[in-house]
């Protein structure tokens, strides 16, 4: 692969909102260079920030966008979709029983083979041991409580946890729009 295709596939765009939020923290919402430059031509976005790299054709020339805003807003649902990447992070990628952050499943709290259901209320990130040491049993009879009681998360809970584990790349011009509303420091 030549440097100039290199420098454009490492050149996403990160999505924001109309309200300048990003559409999701984890995993962040980020779109090719050639989605977001359709996007810009089909007048769906705004520009808000480019990178210095370019794209042309014979008789245009583009800077690529990094961050862009939807010009329509994308209300949020309230309460996420129930999957093992949401159980695992509503529970920060963490084994509820003994806070390793390593070689996770998901448990069933009450047992299936005692009726407990596959449902946010009943299911919890654990790690392979910790599973298999519960195996059947109810949680107070072997004593494996788990740390946090299973529950469905908002979707803003979500957003909240994905903060917690930053990609492993960030553009500069993303830092404004990731972090917008946490604290600052005096």
């Amino acid at each position: 692969m030549n440097r100039s295709v290199a420098a454009l596939e490492s050149s996403p765009a990160l999505v924001l909102n109309a309200d300048f939020r990003p559409l999701s923290y984890y995993p962040l919402s980020l779109w090719s260079w050639q989605d977001a430059v359709k996007a810009v031509f089909l007048d769906r976005v705004n520009i808000v920030s480019e990178y210095d790299q370019q794209v042309s054709s014979p008789n245009f020339k583009m800077r690529l966008p990094s961050v862009v805003s939807l010009k329509t807003y994308v209300k949020p649902a309230l309460f996420p979709a129930f999957t093992r990447f949401n159980v695992f992070l509503r529970d920060r990628f963490t084994c509820q029983y003994c806070g390793v952050q390593s070689d996770l499943t998901f448990d069933h709290v009450i047992p299936r083979s005692r009726g407990g259901q596959t449902r946010w209320d009943n299911v919890v990130a654990a790690c392979s041991p910790c599973n298999l040491a519960k195996g059947g049993e109810m949680p107070e009879v072997i004593g494996m409580l788990p740390m946090q009681a299973p529950y469905r998360p908002t979707v803003f809970e979500l957003h909240r946890n994905g903060r917690l584990f930053p990609p492993n790349y960030l553009h500069e011009s993303w830092l404004d729009y990731l972090y917008w509303d946490s604290e600052l420091e005096p």
